[in-house]
Order: C-alpha cells, then sequence, then structure tokens
C-alpha cells in the first residue's frame, strides 16, 4: 500500500512539474503548427517532454511565416514559458497583386492603320516604360524578351519578365506573356531556375502592361 502511494504521488508531482509552454501569436486566427501537425488557432498550451525538440511554426495567409524550436530540459536550453510571434505581413504580397494575367499568354490585336515596323516601335516603348533591360529583340521575326527584373523582400524573391512575339500576320496580332514568378526565400539568386516557380500574383509596378499593350497598340 505504501509503495503503491509512493508511485502515486510521484505520479502527481510529475505531472505537476511537467514543462509547459504557451504559444500564442498576435493574429488570433494565425496557425500553429507543431512538428508538421496543425494544433490551434492564436494560442495553444504545448506540453514538453523533457527529451524532446518541437518544431514550432506560425503561419497566416498574406503574413510572413514563422518557427522556432523549443526543447525540454534534456533535450535543450530550458524552454521559455511563453512563445510568442508577433507576425507581420508579408511585404511581397503588399507589394502585389492577385492576378489572371500572369504567365499566360495573352492576343493583342494590332490597330490596322499602323504598319508592322510602327507597331513593333510602339511595342518596344511600351516594353522599355516598365523594363530597364531587354534580352532579345528581334525585328524580323517580331520576338522580344526583356531580362529578368528581381526584387527580393523578407521572406521571398520575385522576378518578372516580358515576352512578346508575332501571333498573326493578317490581321497583324501580337502575344504578349507576362511571366511572374516567386522562390519563397530572400536572396535567391536570379539564375537559380530550379527555385522559381510560377507565382498568381503580379508586383504592382507591372500590373497595368498587358492592358497598355491593348489599348495603345489597338486604339485607332
Amino acid at each position: 500500500m505504501k509503495t503503491l502511494f509512493l508511485l502515486c504521488t510521484i505520479f502527481a508531482f510529475t505531472n505537476v512539474t511537467a514543462q509547459k509552454v504557451t504559444v500564442s501569436t498576435s493574429e488570433n486566427d494565425a496557425s500553429i503548427i507543431v512538428n508538421g501537425q496543425l494544433v490551434g488557432s492564436g494560442t495553444y498550451l504545448l506540453k514538453i517532454d523533457k527529451s524532446e525538440c518541437y518544431n514550432v511554426k506560425a503561419q497566416k495567409t498574406g503574413f510572413l511565416k514563422y518557427e522556432a524550436t523549443v526543447c525540454g530540459k534534456k533535450a535543450g536550453p530550458e524552454p521559455p514559458k511563453t512563445l510568442f510571434f508577433n507576425m507581420k505581413k508579408d511585404d511581397s504580397e503588399e507589394a502585389s497583386i492577385k492576378t489572371d494575367q500572369a504567365n499566360i499568354d495573352f492576343e493583342i490585336p494590332v490597330n490596322p492603320d499602323l504598319s508592322i515596323s510602327d507597331a513593333w516601335k510602339l511595342t518596344t516603348q511600351i516594353v522599355t516604360d516598365y523594363f530597364d533591360a531587354i534580352e532579345v529583340s528581334d525585328k524580323e521575326t517580331s520576338y522580344l524578351r526583356t531580362a529578368w527584373s528581381i526584387q527580393s523582400f523578407q521572406q521571398n524573391t520575385i522576378r518578372t519578365r516580358l515576352i512578346v512575339k508575332l501571333s498573326k500576320s493578317n490581321p497583324l496580332t501580337f502575344k504578349v506573356k507576362l511571366n511572374s514568378e516567386y522562390s519563397g526565400a530572400s536572396g535567391t539568386s536570379v539564375k537559380a531556375d530550379e527555385q522559381f516557380r510560377d507565382w498568381d500574383r503580379v508586383l504592382r509596378k507591372y500590373q497595368n502592361v498587358i492592358s497598355d499593350f491593348s489599348t495603345r497598340l489597338s486604339k485607332k
């Protein structure tokens, strides 16, 4: 009986003194993820095994992602009693808009009063209104491609380029495509093709590219 009482006392004491960390976020609906599993939103009481480490993440669409490691006494440094994530908005999303114009070919009919030479000259003018460097420009085949324009953010890198090519000679029609890609990491090299993926957003400074082509090339 005494042995049983002693065991119960030890068990109770262990439970009372078990390590716990209160995880909370500045955004009440932010997802809290522990070791890859969604465990709550806004706040969560994490119970720590003294021999284990835990990967804690806080995520919300439109905000930067946050991550921390919390360990028990035997596995790492003494864990904090509270872990607070002060979440800030994703600066790459604030600098961009969601659009259906990214990475899609758009056919732009040219004003029939314009010769192909004049249309190509106007096309080049529109492109240079938005991009500093043209990588390829072939007037004979009516093909133009800008160099990638790159911009780095706190947790993202965005690269953008424009491709213009002849779609039809009669009636004269150009095909325009605005490539917008993201890496999901800051400081990615513009040449690291394998790290970039199509983005369904475009930086605000390029949001009027397609409409400018449509308006200026088609108008009479």
